[in-house]
């Protein structure tokens, strides 16, 4: 699928000021966000779309060159980089660092690329985020519980203390690159730089490698952590704990763990936002001469709810805050108890006898059943012509 005009995403004019497309990617922003649209699966796509459109035209040379060329300034125009606005860009870059993207395919990594840096700082990686997915109970949900998971992922190696080289001692300056990451030769008209190939763009290289991570400066291990889930959360609610991913490369900051919540059906209720929905039987006798029924209710007690005499099923009954709790505060939803009037069954012959002479004494007790088919016959009369 093409990509959209980036103006078109942000919802303004190709003249707009640098004030507009501001304000109009906060507003996108704020609509799109992922964590406000938990049921929209696009939600997620478009926010990143909005995000990329704003990278582009945010920046006054690379909004030049999209003006100018397109998205081709800045995927590499033969569509193999992939790259987003700015990527292997510097902050100050000249208008020649935002075409240069444009023959990437052709050339190679130009202007160090994503990888290039200027020293061992701007080389170390972040580490990725992982994602966990719990499963709690609606219980759980309503009340709010502290969990422990378990989550394997690369933590720094204690041996080398992240670096890769045995003893913990310090990696040294690539020969190849002289630390910068990149080589640079001469292509025609072009200056062409492109990744290390001796150190991968990292600026250095491990002599004596450690024995324990073989150099990665990394180790898979099992962690145990301690999750605290708030009261109100729902299936698709996100948790992010920082710093609980993996860990970053050379030094590089730990990524983030995020815990995706999803709740187990429940037996008894049905959640519907704050609103829990409890389905109670009632005897034919209690729906036609009324009563009372005890329900449960979420945190674990019983409330009694009035049946009025002659309900039908279907009617239902609110009580007041007996929902769920909001996730961040706000109030407590209601629980609609759906009252469902259960036929008799099993009868013996002396309950049949009474309710065939109920039924033969009940012309005004059935106004519903009386309006339906003084209705049909009138549409049958309809028919007829009568």
């Amino acid at each position: 699928m093409a990509k959209r005009d980036f103006y078109d995403v942000l919802g303004v004019s190709r003249g707009a000021s640098a004030d507009d497309i501001k304000k109009a990617y906060r507003k996108k922003a704020k609509e799109l966000h992922p964590d406000r649209n938990a049921d929209n699966p696009d939600a997620e796509a478009q926010f990143k779309e909005a995000n990329e459109a704003y990278e582009a035209l945010k920046d006054p040379e690379k909004k030049a060159a999209y003006d100018r060329f397109g998205h081709a300034a800045f995927e590499g125009g033969m569509g193999g980089g992939g790259r987003g606005p700015g990527a292997g860009m510097h902050p100050g870059a000249g208008f020649s660092s935002a075409f240069s993207d444009v023959f990437e395919d052709l050339f190679g990594d130009f202007m160090g690329g994503a990888r290039g840096g200027g020293n061992a700082r701007q080389r170390a990686s972040r580490g990725s985020d992982l994602r966990y997915n719990l499963r709690v109970s609606m219980e759980e949900a309503y009340a709010g519980v502290q969990k422990t998971i378990r989550v394997n992922a690369l933590s720094t190696c204690e041996a080398c203390t992240g670096s890769g080289a045995e003893g913990g001692a310090e990696p040294v300056t690539c020969p190849t690159c002289g630390g910068m990451g990149k080589v640079r030769a001469q292509q025609g008209f072009f200056t062409v730089e492109r990744t290390c190939p001796t150190c991968g763009g990292l600026g250095q290289i491990v002599k004596n490698p450690c024995k324990a991570c073989g150099g990665a400066g990394r180790v898979e291990k099992e962690r145990s952590l301690s999750v605290n889930i708030p009261a109100g959360v729902e299936t698709g609610t996100r948790i992010r704990l920082s710093g609980e991913g993996e860990a970053g490369l050379r030094g590089g900051p730990a990524g983030d763990l995020y815990i995706f919540i999803e709740t187990r059906e429940h037996p008894l209720f049905q959640r519907e936002g704050l609103d829990l929905y409890c389905r109670v039987p009632v005897s034919f006798a209690t729906a036609a001469l009324g009563g009372e029924v005890e329900v449960p209710t979420i945190d674990g007690g019983r409330s009694r709810v009035k049946v009025p005499a002659g309900v039908q099923s279907g009617k239902q009954l609110r009580l007041r805050s007996k929902g769920m709790p909001a996730l961040r505060g706000g109030g407590t939803g209601d629980m609609m108890i759906e009252l469902v009037v259960e036929t008799p069954v099993n009868l013996t012959s002396r309950q049949k006898e009474l309710l065939r002479e109920f039924e033969s004494m009940s012309e005004n007790n059935n106004p519903e059943g009386s309006s339906f088919f003084s209705k049909v016959r009138s549409f049958w009369d309809g028919m007829t012509g009568n």
